[in-house]
């Protein structure tokens, strides 16, 4: 048994992914009928009562679309097969009133329908093909629709008595009331099965309204949305959408360039290519549901990117996998921002290549912020295998190349404005992080190198990262003026305002506002360390023991604490920025003036210092033991008294319980 689960489970995991394979292929045409129906083409003579009855047909087909669009697995099947039926019985009907009115099947033999010849030409063999015809239209129709009466049969003899009609050689108005009452047989049936089905679909739509509305007072709307759209695979939805899309646009263009060219050859001229692509990237912009369509596919490229990238550095956090989530955001804020779908075709181009490079500097920083934690990581902890540090040092360096190639190429192929100073100053901003990040590295592989504790490393660090963050939030200002000005200059909008509000906020208060308390808490520590005492010298050998954060000797200096534990002044320090409490009996790190005074000191096991008066400590431990005697006898006789009171509140107690069980009584 154990042999057979594994290729049980394999082949049921594939069923489960051809069906849902399949789920997904079947949501896409309501997409294409919603990206129809917001692209019209309106007639501007038209009526009025014309141009209502469109806006009429056109929000009904966006709800009816939009309800199959979210239907589930089970539902979905049964629409498309009682469409598929409906749609095959309507095939059945033009075959055979095609067949019957429109065929003369010994004169004109060489006409056909829109030039294609479908059909034999010769008698006996047309027959039997309408008769193969309508068998498999019955046959398929009665399946999907699940008919298994003597109606099934009555449904194909239906179909085949136009055929019989014109077997016969009957006359052409017969034929005609043949294949009209066939017809009509036919629709009834159908109308007929709808009536069946409708008390179906009735408690199908009252069932799923009662889930969702359970669901939305319980969970709320954001959550409701989220599982709705996990629950359809809408990502991979639009991207089936989008990739058919521009491959049925890519076939169509292939054929117009080479019925242009008159050439057989399958392969492009470099210039066609170019043109192709292009156009390609033009029209998978032209709406809103191909710009979501386009966010999906980056959002595939990058999540797969960040898996790379992961897996090349060596890291294992969850949160550094989200550049599939965040690339698309970006972008489709980008488009939204620029009005990207309703621009003109060589601006849309224009625009969607700038939105591009935008795009690029944000993924850009995006990996600086996966791979700055494994850099500093691997240098705090002294790892010192060369194969371990080459792929983050590797993608650190391609951090900062990129960005100055970037930067080169834009500059040299354009003018400056507002877009190419935006991309210059993002790209000056990652090589900035990149010199920080790799600057702190050096210092801790330094320090790791010598294997002395560096009592300025937590400083020399600060200071670098300090610097940076300034610059950083120089860059973020000058950002939010950049944007001031193309928005009441160049292009204003509502979504550009909202984006500069959230970037001012983000970007540069809530930076600002960080910097500060992180400022004031390392004044704050240091204020602290400085004003606890510090032991040097032949004091600190005297001593044996290690620092209670770090557990490194004592080599130079020592802090020690108002509960008299000692410590590295670095490492205090540090554990002052978290918490105000020492780091071993958790009491106030605070300083009196006779503390300061007082020279007594132990170390973190209790010991004490040998420059101590033994008569003195012998002195304290007498009275110390005296006043621990006298507690002891307060301590019994409060006990006998206690013992007293207990019995007499015990007797009063049981008598008021007795009292209290009569009145209960």
């Amino acid at each position: 048994m154990a042999a057979v689960g594994p290729p049980q489970q394999q082949v049921r995991m594939a069923h489960q992914q051809v069906w849902a394979a399949l789920e997904v292929a079947l949501r896409v045409p309501c997409l294409y009928i919603i990206d129809a129906i917001f692209n019209p083409y309106y007639d501007s003579c038209q009526s009025r009562f014309c141009i209502g009855l469109q806006i009429f047909l056109r929000l009904l087909g966006i709800f009816v679309s939009s309800i199959v669009l979210i239907l589930s697995q089970r539902s979905l099947f049964k629409f498309y097969m009682y469409s598929s039926a409906f749609l095959l019985a309507a095939t059945s009907v033009l075959v055979n009133y095609y067949a019957a009115l429109h065929i003369d099947f010994y004169g004109a033999y060489n006409t056909s329908a829109f030039g294609i010849e479908l059909l034999p030409r010769k008698g006996p063999s047309l027959w039997m093909a309408l008769i193969v015809l309508q068998l498999t239209f019955g046959i398929g129709y009665i399946t999907l629709l699940q008919i298994h009466s003597i109606y099934s049969q009555l449904i194909i003899l239906d179909l085949l008595v136009p055929v019989i009609g014109l077997i016969t050689e009957l006359p052409l108005h017969i034929r005609e009331t043949l294949v009209f009452t066939s017809s009509l047989i036919l629709t009834l049936n159908t109308v007929l099965v709808l009536a069946v089905k409708l008390k179906w679909f009735y408690y199908s739509t009252r069932y799923v309204y009662l889930l969702v509305r359970h669901m939305y007072r319980i969970y709320g709307l954001q959550l409701l949305m989220e599982d709705t759209w996990k629950r359809i695979r809408f990502p991979d939805v639009l991207r089936v959408f989008w990739l058919t899309r521009i491959t049925a646009q890519a076939t169509v263009l292939i054929y117009i360039l080479r019925m242009a060219n008159e050439t057989a050859s399958f392969f492009l001229s470099w210039d066609d290519f170019w043109d192709l692509i292009c156009n390609l990237i033009i029209s998978g912009c032209d709406s809103t549901l191909t710009v979501l369509g386009m966010s999906a596919v980056i959002s595939s490229v990058a999540h797969y990117l960040g898996l790379g990238i992961l897996a090349f550095i060596g890291s294992t956090e969850e949160d550094d996998r989200r550049l599939g989530f965040v690339a698309p955001v970006l972008f489709f804020i980008l488009a939204l921002q620029t009005g990207l779908s309703g621009l003109r075709p060589e601006e849309r181009l224009i625009r969607l290549s700038r939105n591009m490079c935008l795009l690029l500097t944000a993924v850009l920083h995006f990996i600086h912020g996966m791979t700055d934690p494994v850099l500093m990581s691997l240098s705090a902890s002294h790892v010192s295998s060369f194969r371990r540090h080459f792929p983050v040092l590797f993608v650190s360096a391609c951090l900062f190349i990129l960005p100055v190639i970037l930067s080169y190429v834009l500059w040299h192929h354009y003018a400056l404005n507002t877009w190419l100073f935006a991309v210059t100053a993002f790209c000056v901003e990652l090589c900035l992080k990149v010199i920080v990040s790799l600057t702190v590295y050096t210092l801790f592989m330094i320090d790791g190198y010598y294997n002395v504790l560096w009592e300025k490393l937590d400083d020399y660090v600060y200071y670098v990262r300090s610097t940076g963050n300034i610059i950083e939030f120089i860059f973020g200002v000058v950002m939010f003026g950049n944007g001031a000005y193309t928005m009441m200059f160049e292009s204003g909008s509502k979504i550009r305002a909202c984006m500069m509000c959230l970037h001012a906020y983000f970007n540069i208060y809530l930076q600002a506002k960080n910097g500060w308390k992180t400022f004031m808490n390392r004044r704050t520590a240091v204020k602290k360390i400085n004003s606890l005492p510090e032991i040097k010298g032949s004091r600190l050998q005297e001593i044996d023991d290690v620092c209670a954060i770090c557990y490194h000797e004592f080599t130079t200096s020592a802090r020690i604490t108002p509960c008299n534990h000692y410590f590295h002044a670095l490492c205090l320090r540090k554990w002052l920025y978290i918490q105000d409490t020492c780091p071993m009996c958790h009491q106030k790190v605070y300083i009196e003036d006779d503390i300061k005074d007082n020279t007594n000191t132990s170390n973190n096991n209790g010991f004490i210092a040998p420059n101590e008066n033994p008569e003195e400590a012998v002195r304290e431990a007498a009275a110390e033991s005296d006043r621990e005697l006298n507690e002891d006898d307060s301590t019994d006789c409060d006990d006998d008294a206690q013992r007293e009171r207990n019995g007499v509140i015990q007797h009063t107690g049981t008598a008021a319980e007795e009292l209290i069980n009569d009145d209960t009584d």
